[in-house]
């Protein structure tokens, strides 16, 4: 029944985040982009999961390669839309041999890399990926985000799936204040269909990176700018903000 991080989730992922509103990212990424002066035509999606906002970035006109740690995601995003790269690899360690004009990296991800450097490692490899004057954009939630995740530390809820069959879920959350981190267990129960009374769980552990700790680790990533903002008015964040967007740029050639 426990099963590992984004892997039985898959079958049941785009159900769940059906009212995440992926085509308000990709306007509000590109609005930046825009604003700045930029016209990307090449863009790499980074922990892509089905290819929700890679599937935006590609009905704007841009050629989009997108990468995820599970199999089991770049399946279903494969399915989907067979006409995009998908490339399976780690946010930390990945090597595609080419750069883009723009990556983009959503929906926390960057949170799921928990342990002792590994959002620099991570970083390190978005700026070598990137073309000179190229832009990052990537959104976490804050040390107050992961704490106070949801209200009520659970959601829960019924949702369809193709074929008739529905998922029931319910996914709690607590906060381990020793170890600094989140834990979601996500627990999802098959009704009707031929997997009906199928039942899964998986914990997922995030760790908050507050705007300190973005700015430090981008500079040591190699990025010489770069501007820590609130979605959806990129006014700067507060204290209190729990989620922040980062839009950062390598420098020119």
């Amino acid at each position: 029944m426990q099963h590992a991080p984004f892997t039985a989730l898959a079958r049941v992922y785009d159900a769940i985040m059906a009212d995440i509103e992926y085509d308000a990212w990709a306007e509000f990424i590109l609005s930046y982009a825009a604003d700045a002066q930029l016209s990307p035509r090449s863009a790499l999606d980074l922990a892509c999961g089905t290819g929700n906002l890679t599937r935006h970035l590609r009905a704007q006109g841009l050629h989009v390669t997108g990468l995820d740690a599970s199999a089991e995601m770049l399946r279903v995003a494969a399915e989907r839309s067979a006409e995009i790269e998908w490339v399976q690899g780690d946010l930390r360690t990945f090597e595609l041999g080419r750069t883009f004009e723009l990556i983009t990296c959503v929906f926390d991800s960057l949170n799921n890399l928990t342990a002792e450097g590994d959002l620099l490692r991570a970083l390190r490899r978005m700026h070598a990926h990137l073309s000179p004057g190229g832009l990052l954009a990537f959104d976490v939630n804050t040390r107050l985000g992961v704490r106070e995740l949801w209200e009520g530390d659970s959601i829960e809820g019924l949702e369809d799936l193709p074929g008739g069959a529905q998922v029931h879920y319910h996914w709690s959350h607590r906060y381990d204040a020793e170890q600094d981190l989140g834990a979601v267990q996500a627990f999802c129960r098959i009704i009707g269909g031929e997997d009906a009374g199928d039942e899964f769980v998986e914990t997922h552990f995030e760790r908050g990176y507050d705007p300190a700790d973005l700015a430090a680790a981008l500079e040591a990533a190699g990025f010489e700018r770069w501007e820590i903002v609130e979605y959806p008015d990129y006014a700067p964040p507060e204290a209190s903000t729990p989620r922040v967007w980062v839009f950062a740029r390598r420098a020119p050639a």
